[in-house]
């Protein structure tokens, strides 16, 4: 199994086969309108800008199970992201990434990534604590520990890497060996 047996909704409710993406390098990440980490859009889209053109796609899912940071409607999800940041990589429906309800999608990514970590910086020490409160055992499961876990998926669409929202030193270095 890889990431071309999914499908998923468009932002716009639409059906999409992730097959359409063969033999490019993408990024699949979680994200949120109103967290800390909402300006990682500012970055992401740089980095789609840079190398859309030899490959890259990021792949944004909106989601709301952490701290309710994404309460909008899919389309106002996509104004605000295009408006505020120029984010012009696709979206996709808002979607749940842990749990009963989780998308088959990322409980596919979750179940084939183990968690290694926030780093050391003191925002990765906090969200530590938030971790923690909300799943005694994050350290020993796969599951999304927060808005904006990023993961590299290769040109063969197998997962090449997992990138917790704490840590962007590396990403864009693993997409260009990818591409």
């Amino acid at each position: 199994m890889n990431i071309y047996d999914f499908k998923v909704r468009t932002q716009d409710g639409t059906e999409k086969s992730l097959a359409d993406y063969k033999e490019k390098v993408l990024m699949v990440v979680n994200t949120a309108t109103e967290c800390g980490f909402t300006p990682q859009y500012e970055e992401l889209q740089k980095l789609y800008d840079e190398y859309k053109d030899q490959g890259l796609e990021i792949l944004d899912f909106p989601c709301n199970q952490f701290g309710n940071q994404a309460p909008g409607s899919d389309e106002a999800i996509h104004t605000f992201c295009t408006g505020r940041f120029g984010v012009t990589f696709p979206q996709f429906s808002k979607i749940d990434v842990n749990g009963e309800n989780a998308d088959p999608l990322y409980k596919w990514l979750t179940s084939n990534t183990r968690f290694e970590g926030f780093g050391k910086s003191v925002g990765a020490m906090a969200l530590a604590l938030v971790a923690k409160k909300n799943d005694k055992d994050y350290k020993k499961n796969g599951n999304i520990k927060w808005n904006f876990t990023k993961f590299i998926i290769d040109r063969e669409g197998n997962i090449a890497a997992r990138f917790e929202p704490t840590i962007m030193a590396g990403l864009e270095d693993k997409i260009k060996e990818y591409l």
